[in-house]
């Protein structure tokens, strides 16, 4: 197995792995209607849908709304596949892309004051709930990590949301957690990449998580992209916090693979007046080739001075 394959069989491709839910009660009729969606087969023309950001995991999903128009930036009680729970509006999807309404959901209502009062107080609940069941955990010697636990604003449930290498059986777990908080109990496994996406943070660029602030469709990364990118391979440097692959090598790729079909590779050789120069470097961002000679002499040339004929490349007639 090259390094290639390595790199990306250890990444996530999946935007959220869940554990199969064991629950004390049964409840898959109540879960059906929360996290309802839209019936149909195409949505009327003109109709609005927006997009949401679950605010306790920061998934995105899209929801059409039976109102007057919403402002981009407000907050909404939305059906989610958590429940009906409070999402923020990120604004309306101008060109849509969506053809199939079973992914749009739909908004309840806007957010009133006594919801967001009460996502407030949860903040509160949540952290002691956590301390519990951090507790729980620690004296069941269960092999999983808690990240974030969160009240749902209009069903009596409670999310617990962990991450582990492998599979836990984590039914006496519930069964000590309805014991202390009477309430309809919920634990979902998730993966690294997306531990990451629901704690937040900054990346080695300063910037906030890619997969929190940018999208949360997590795409494949390997480590041919950070080649292709001229990136250092040393995975300390071109790993996030969360262990893999940086995302943002994924979003960039498109771009590298589009400069990189008009100039050529690294070890080319080019005549330049009857002198044999080697492809040395090339920075496709800022579309300079450096090249060589066997007696060290270099020079830097724009790509606009290439040109590939008979699959061959050459600098264009007027610049030599």
């Amino acid at each position: 197995m090259d390094d290639d394959e390595i790199y990306a069989d250890s990444n996530d491709s999946e935007i959220l792995e869940l554990s199969e839910i064991e629950e004390i009660e049964e409840n898959s009729a109540e879960d059906m209607d929360a996290a309802s969606v839209v019936e149909g087969k195409a949505l009327p023309p003109g109709t609005p849908v927006y997009q949401l950001h679950i605010n306790c995991s920061r998934e995105t999903i899209y929801a059409m709304y039976n109102g007057q128009e919403l402002k981009p930036g407000i907050t909404v009680l939305a059906a989610t596949r958590y429940g009906k729970d409070l999402a923020h509006l990120s604004g309306r999807i101008c060109n849509r892309i969506l053809s199939n309404i079973s992914k749009i959901t739909q908004i309840e209502r806007v957010a009133t004051e006594a919801d967001l009062e009460k996502e407030k107080n949860n903040k509160l609940k949540e952290a002691e709930a956590f301390r519990i069941c951090k507790q729980k955990i620690i004296d069941r010697n269960l092999a999983m990590k808690l990240v974030t636990v969160h009240f749902l604003i209009e069903e009596p449930k409670i999310l617990f949301f962990f991450t582990a290498e492998n599979r836990v059986d984590f039914r006496e777990l519930v069964r000590d957690l309805v014991a202390v908080f009477k309430m309809r109990i919920e634990l979902r496994q998730i993966g690294i990449r997306d531990d990451a996406r629901m704690t937040g943070g900054f990346g080695i660029c300063g910037r906030p998580f890619c997969c929190r602030s940018i999208s949360d469709k997590l795409k494949p990364v390997t480590i041919k992209m950070a080649k292709e990118q001229n990136l250092s391979l040393n995975s300390m440097k071109i790993s996030g916090l969360c262990g893999r692959l940086l995302c943002c090598l994924a979003y960039e790729h498109d771009v590298y693979a589009e400069q990189r079909r008009v100039m050529p590779n690294e070890g080319a050789k080019i005549v330049i007046g009857g002198v044999t120069w080697k492809v040395l470097e090339v920075n496709a961002v800022l579309g300079i080739i450096t090249l060589s000679t066997n007696d060290g002499r270099k020079q830097r040339l724009s790509k606009s001075k290439f040109e590939k004929i008979d699959n061959i490349w050459r600098v264009k007639e007027r610049y030599l």
